[in-house]
């Protein structure tokens, strides 16, 4: 598990550069929320791209900074560069959704298609860093990294700091979020639980978490873009969520996509697919795990595949058959 200690200099690092999210809490404790869609870049990779870049010296920054990402950690490491006036080069797969290339290209990022999935983009972007001395700043394979994400779990502590015991449910693609959020709740509040949740159309972290073969997976297109694709291998997610992470769960994509139409008719608040899967998995847990912390993780969403998640789950249709009323209030 990664010191303490990292956390709190993460956060005091960080804390100029992000914003304290909103929280809400169900007066009938059943399931709260943390809002962090609406972190600045509409994401909670802002912290741990943040946490990074701002620890890196000025001779690494000068030699420039190479991420891979589906958009959000992207958006956060062009962030963070401006920040520091360093040269930021992005490696996304051709498939990424165009909204979110083009966030990363309007923060200062040169950003580089490439045919596959994540993962080719993933290694892609390695090698490149390598060959041309850049600093290779991953989404979720670096202790900075891990204790800028592990600040939402400092104030999601603050923000429910009155109850005794809940569970977290966090998504986790790459495991960065779960990670940090798991090391800050054995820190400091250890009566807590955490579990980790991913779509089961790509389900590398859970089955590393699990120990199964990660050869047999077959990756489908998903909603969550941002929990999919494969782990860098090696990485140290894999065994920090499993010393830390209480149980992982897989979501249907119908669970994720339901969750996105929630989020909107119920609150309003505008939730991408990966953002919206911390939620699904609470409604999942909300009957035998009580109170339930759903980390929304970000809200980056195309707005036209919202709109049609929206209209295929609408509350007053079948995807409302499930809600308790009160949950789902606007009051």
């Amino acid at each position: 598990m990664l010191p303490s200690d990292l956390f709190l200099a993460a956060r005091e690092r960080v804390a100029p550069h992000v914003l304290t999210t909103p929280a809400w809490r169900d007066p009938h404790d059943r399931v709260h929320v943390k809002w962090e869609n609406h972190q600045r870049t509409g994401s909670f990779k802002l912290r741990g791209a943040v946490n990074k870049v701002l620890a890196l010296s000025p001779a690494d920054l000068e030699r420039g900074i190479v991420a891979a990402s589906a958009g959000n950690h992207g958006q956060g490491v062009a962030y963070a560069g401006r920040l520091c006036g360093a040269r930021v080069r992005v490696f996304a797969s051709a498939h990424a959704f165009p909204f979110k290339v083009e966030a990363m290209r309007a923060l200062g990022a040169e950003v580089v298609l490439i045919e596959g999935d994540y993962g080719r983009a993933e290694s892609a972007a390695i090698d490149w860093a390598r060959e041309h001395g850049a600093v290779w700043v991953s989404p979720y394979n670096d202790p900075l990294v891990i204790a800028g994400q592990g600040t939402l779990g400092l104030e999601i502590l603050s923000d429910f700091r009155t109850l005794e015991a809940a569970t977290i449910v966090v998504p986790a693609g790459g495991g960065g979020l779960a990670a940090g959020i798991g090391c800050v709740v054995k820190w400091f509040r250890p009566k807590w639980k955490v579990i980790a949740v991913q779509s089961q159309a790509s389900p590398f972290l859970h089955h590393a978490y699990e120990g199964l073969d990660l050869k047999q997976i077959r990756e489908r297109p998903s909603v969550a873009d941002g929990l999919a694709g494969p782990v860098e291998e090696g990485s140290m997610t894999v065994e920090l969520v499993r010393e830390v992470v209480d149980e992982f769960l897989l979501l249907r994509e119908e669970e994720i996509e339901q969750a996105v139409a929630r989020a909107w008719e119920g609150w309003g608040e505008k939730v991408e697919g990966s953002g919206a899967a911390g939620l699904g998995g609470a409604y999942r847990l909300r009957v035998k795990e009580s109170p339930v912390i759903a980390v929304v993780t970000g809200g980056n969403i195309d707005p036209d595949l919202h709109a049609r998640l929206c209209t295929r789950w609408a509350l007053s249709a079948s995807g409302a058959a499930d809600l308790a009323p009160e949950v789902w209030s606007r009051q």
